[in-house]
């Protein structure tokens, strides 16, 4: 058997206890600062899809409000979130609001179908057709003198079960055109 000493070069390629410390310490850094920046970036293309969900969901909701009121014949009822016309073949046409479930609904005889969901905030608003001095329009005194239909709504998503995504306030005025 051949044993040989270590000579002073071998001792010297080994790291000490320092050397080992200071480099995790500065590796758990650059490890963490790239875990912040990937969790960053994570929720912020949540939101972004999000952003994209709720504006095509509004977007959709208010062309099919928009079409739907616009061919109806009148208003029979109002409430600030809940609406029932009577639409071109005499049926009634009704938009409600449900904050509890958070859903804006059309309902058509016997045919529900949801427009918005998680809408936290939905107000409905009649008026008259012709505007006033102040670009306002003149308020209608109940749902037979009405012509124009004020809608606005705010709806939210929530990311990693806290609200923070909202989408800006969606607003429109259409006008009863028979």
């Amino acid at each position: 058997m051949n044993f040989r000493l270590p000579n002073k070069e071998s001792r010297r390629v080994a790291m000490t206890l320092v050397e080992v410390m200071v480099t995790m310490a500065l590796g758990s850094l650059v490890l963490a600062v790239v875990g912040t920046l990937i969790v960053f970036a994570a929720r912020s293309f949540i939101a972004l899809g999000n952003y994209s969900d709720l504006d095509q969901a509004s977007r959709n909701a208010l062309d099919i409000l928009s079409k739907d009121i616009r061919q109806t014949k009148s208003l029979t009822y109002y409430r600030t979130n809940d609406l029932i016309f009577r639409d071109n073949d005499d049926q009634p046409l009704r938009y409600v609001w449900d904050p509890g479930a958070r859903t804006l609904s059309r309902i058509k005889g016997t045919e529900r179908r949801i427009l918005l969901k998680e809408c936290d905030f939905l107000r409905f608003g009649i008026s008259q057709r012709n505007p006033s001095n102040s670009f306002n329009f003149y308020p209608a005194g109940g749902p037979a003198t009405a012509k124009l239909v004020d809608v606005s709504w705010i709806c939210s998503r929530q990311i990693l079960q806290q609200k923070v995504n909202t989408e800006s306030v969606q607003t429109a005025k259409i006008v009863i055109r028979n």
